[in-house]
């Protein structure tokens, strides 16, 4: 029988235990609500409850502790010891007021002192901001770079003691003493209008979960615990044991150019020790064509038969000179069996004839010889366009729509063909060897073909290496695996709990890699439906991911401002680069798979060493966000293309050759006044934005656009 609510009052003449326990917990709750200055909730619940607040007299702080446990339970649904309790009215207001003591609890964590003084605090900051001015120049540079996370981490004190406006007001001040890339992390903070929306915050989660990470010299570190230590400067002190980690190196201390080049990313700089595993960067050796494809020889008879003394002697056929050259093997290579890798078919075989006999035409580039370049234009799109990509052997072009539809066009003469009917695929001679040529069904050609399955926009395309599948990820959370055969779809992957930003076909076949919102990037296969892999440790949203051309290694972009490589065999983080100042919005493999070029929101190109994690360099030219990066094919030249309408060519040759001679080093990046070293022409598209670049395996550069208005 349930209890009315005047029961909590003691009005009752038969009041029941369980009564008496609920009146208890409920007046326990209220002095917590009380304690966090929770006034409204407090007083809704005395409302509800009948509960005059005189009586939180009798309730002392070890009653708090006992019962907390138990009234958090009634939040997590679990049923109450005895069948008396109070009304679904009550209930509902005591579940309430139990998220609100959670917040409060979290919330106090931020603040960890009960006798909190945001004056005091402030002036512990002042104090370290003129130790910084005050400092030798030679340190200087180093020094600042703990303004930022301290400055941060007294704002969530501040706001978490519920004076918004005063952490604000901490903001303004101070924040033009902090370099430009830290002002947009800044402005989301600012945005942060109750002390509740602290704990659903993408950088307040990032710098809570990982220590800001701050690589300093031995004597700019000495000069800095030495401030703290003769200041007195606890409460500094006590954010510097939480959340700050001091990488320390013995040498000089860097320059301001030095420490910019690797600054800006949500959790400070990279550790050396997450860059210490070897890295396989490699080229896996290629097959063997001359043994797939020449046929055994037949057996020769023998020059000296007496019976035909004057017969001329056969000729042995030629090998190819293209399929003789037997390729080196690396030593930084994989070994081949690191990873399983499906068995090449006849087919897969025919196919990589035919792109090395054609690659044999390739022509050379240069700075004196650049590519030709053909630009693709995407008009009247009433849904917009929101991807594009061409197939390796260029001969189709896909595009995603905001209608959540995919497009496929012929760029050559050929039209795009389905299969026969099974009646008609019976017939045919299974040895044939122009099988693959004869199942498809001449009938049926089209220029173009339209998918339709998925649900929302669609955010990537990719072609499998073999032409005969395609992959395409939405905002619906899913991946789609398409046949180009039978123009359906074959397989739907579900796994990411949130929009699904790129995913990217293995060189290799049979993997592909997709990466999401939901802060990971994920291995599948062709043939499960399950993630082999899920690769965990940004920080925000992975916005984009690209395969290493010997399929071991996975380089994930994302909104945290860094780079990773992953091990597809170990699903470990092997590279953590940091210097962007933006979210990553591209990412290429450089043809001989050392070096890793990543563009950003932030306008910069940036080339990484794989072997050990460093920067190369810088480029800068941009004015807008680089939407996409790509090599030539013999790797000398980058190609980068972005939301100003421009695409820029550089001398990737020189530039690798410049890094290894030791003429680049982390003290000199790319600015205005030598940004021509490497730049060797920028191709205007006027009102274009490009969305995909690709090199054809002749070396030839083809571009995708879409008119704007």
């Amino acid at each position: 029988m349930n209890v009315e609510v005047n029961n909590l009052n003691g009005n009752h003449n038969n009041e029941s235990s369980g009564v008496v326990q609920d009146k208890r917990e409920l007046l326990c709750l209220l002095k917590l609500l009380k304690k966090y200055q929770l006034k409204e909730t407090e007083e809704l619940l005395c409302k509800e409850a009948n509960v005059n607040t005189s009586e939180l007299v009798n309730v002392g702080d070890d009653d708090v502790k006992t019962v907390l446990g138990t009234v958090l339970t009634v939040d997590n649904g679990v049923e109450p010891r005895s069948s008396t309790g109070p009304p679904p009215a009550l209930t509902s207001a005591t579940a309430s007021a139990a998220d609100e003591l959670n917040a409060a609890e979290a919330l106090a964590k931020f603040i960890g002192d009960d006798a909190f003084d945001a004056q005091q605090y402030e002036q512990a900051y002042e104090e370290l901001r003129s130790f910084v001015e005050d400092s030798l120049d030679i340190y200087k540079h180093e020094l600042s770079m703990v303004l930022y996370p301290i400055l941060v981490q007294i704002y969530f004190k501040i706001l978490a003691s519920r004076q918004v406006e005063k952490a604000r007001g901490f903001i303004e001040k101070y924040k033009s003493d902090l370099d430009g890339y830290y002002i947009e992390g800044l402005f989301n903070l600012l945005l942060i209008s109750k002390p509740e929306e602290l704990l659903d915050n993408d950088l307040v989660s990032a710098m809570e979960t990982d220590k800001f990470v701050i690589r300093m010299s031995r004597d700019a570190h000495s000069l800095f615990k030495r401030h703290i230590q003769d200041r007195r400067q606890e409460v500094v002190a006590d954010i510097v044991s939480k959340y700050l980690h001091f990488d320390t190196y013995e040498g000089m201390a860097r320059n301001k150019m030095q420490c910019v080049a690797t600054a800006g990313s949500h959790i400070g700089d990279a550790k050396r020790q997450d860059n210490k595993i070897r890295v396989y960067y490699g080229l896996l050796k290629e097959v063997d064509f001359q043994t797939l494809t020449t046929p055994a020889p037949a057996p020769e008879e023998e020059d000296d038969d007496p019976d035909a003394p004057d017969r001329p002697k056969k000729k042995k056929p030629k090998k190819d000179p293209l399929l003789s050259k037997k390729s080196k093997s690396d030593p930084n290579a994989p070994a081949i069996d690191r990873i399983p890798l499906p068995e090449l078919k006849d087919t897969d075989k025919l196919l990589k004839l035919k792109a090395l006999r054609e690659a044999s035409k390739r022509l050379p580039l240069n700075k004196d010889q650049l590519p030709s370049a053909v630009f693709y234009t995407v008009l009247n799109s009433s849904q917009g366009v929101t991807c594009a990509e061409i197939s390796d052997d260029s001969t189709m072009l896909a595009c995603g729509f905001g209608d959540s539809t995919v497009r496929i066009w012929s760029l050559t003469p050929a039209k795009l063909r389905a299969l026969k009917e099974a009646d008609a695929l019976r017939e045919l001679d299974k040895e044939s060897a122009d099988i693959n040529a004869r199942m498809l069904d001449e009938r049926s050609g089209e220029m173009t073909r339209s998918f339709m399955g998925h649900t929302g926009p669609i955010y990537r395309c990719a072609f499998a290496p073999e032409m005969n599948l395609l992959l395409s990820c939405s905002e619906d959370t899913t991946i789609r695996l398409w046949s180009l055969l039978t123009w359906s779809c074959v397989v739907t992957y579900r796994g990411h709990v949130y929009p699904v930003w790129d995913v990217r076909f293995a060189p290799h076949g049979y993997y592909f890699v997709s990466c999401s919102f939901d802060k990971t990037a994920r291995l599948w296969s062709t043939d499960s439906n399950q993630a082999l892999r899920v690769f965990v440790g940004h920080l925000s949203d992975v916005d984009c991911v690209q395969f290493h051309p010997n399929s071991n290694y996975v380089a994930t972009g994302s909104s945290d401002r860094t780079v990773r490589l992953w091990d597809v065999l170990t699903g470990q983080s092997v590279r953590l680069m940091t210097g962007h100042k933006g979210s990553v919005s591209s990412l290429a493999f450089s043809a001989c798979g050392r070096y890793l070029a990543s563009g950003s929101v932030d306008h910069n190109i940036m080339v990484w060493d794989l072997s050990s994690g460093s920067l190369v360099t810088t480029l800068l030219r941009h004015t807008s966000t680089v939407s996409t990066i790509t090599f030539s094919r013999d790797g000398t030249l980058l190609a980068a293309a972005g939301l100003d309408n421009n695409m820029t060519l550089w001398d990737f040759h020189k530039l690798t050759d410049d890094y290894i001679s030791n003429h680049i080093t982390l003290s000199h990046h790319q600015d205005e006044n030598d940004e021509d070293v490497y730049l060797l022409r920028t191709f205007p598209s006027k009102n274009s934005p490009f969305v995909t670049l690709h090199f054809t395996r002749r070396n030839l550069l083809m571009c995708v656009g879409i008119f704007k208005n």
